[in-house]
């Protein structure tokens, strides 16, 4: 009897360790929103200024994303403010001098590996806000609108996290 239990959980495991393998898991870079602000050039008035706009983008993007409760929420919201960006973008912009203006949309785009706030983002597509300033050909700053990591500067208890429910009972099973 005792041979049948081993032999048993034997495939029982090889079950579930098929069923895991095969199950298809959402890509970690569907969870994300992100948001990019290019700089015009890496000179370091350029630089510095990226700065300023990031700073005044964050805060009017405070309130726009504040109750969205989920990334398709958070996306409508931010189409809908696109012209609101840029107008603040550019309102730095020009109380600093700046000849050049910025332009904000949403869309998908490849990036590398990032860490932000501890978390790891891989290389991969996303979906993000990209506000280039001038010819948005310098460095970039960037971080995470959904779920707001750039906004409250912590993650707001929203993990990935994949379950089995096959594995499930077998842990179960072998936790009695």
């Amino acid at each position: 009897m005792k041979k049948l239990c081993i032999v048993f959980a034997f495939l029982l495991i090889l079950l579930a360790t098929a069923a895991i393998t095969a199950q298809e898991k959402p890509s970690q870079t569907s969870a994300y929103l992100r948001m990019h602000v290019r700089a015009n050039s890496d000179d370091l008035a350029d630089q510095q200024i990226k700065y300023e706009v990031k700073d005044a983008i964050v805060q009017y993007l405070i309130p726009v994303v504040a109750d969205c409760t989920d990334k398709p929420s958070a996306i409508a919201a931010l189409t809908a403010c696109l012209d609101e960006v840029e107008q603040v973008a550019d309102e730095v912009l020009s109380e600093h001098g700046f000849a050049y203006r910025a332009t904000a949309r949403v869309c998908r785009e490849s990036f590398p590996d990032r860490v932000y706030e501890g978390v790891t983002l891989s290389a991969g597509v996303y979906d993000a806000l990209i506000v280039e300033l001038g010819e948005g050909a310098g460095a970039n700053w960037w971080c995470v609108v959904y779920p707001p990591l750039c906004f409250s500067g912590e993650v707001t208890g929203q993990t990935i996290q994949y379950r089995s429910r096959l594995l499930e009972i077998i842990e179960n099973f072998f936790a009695k």
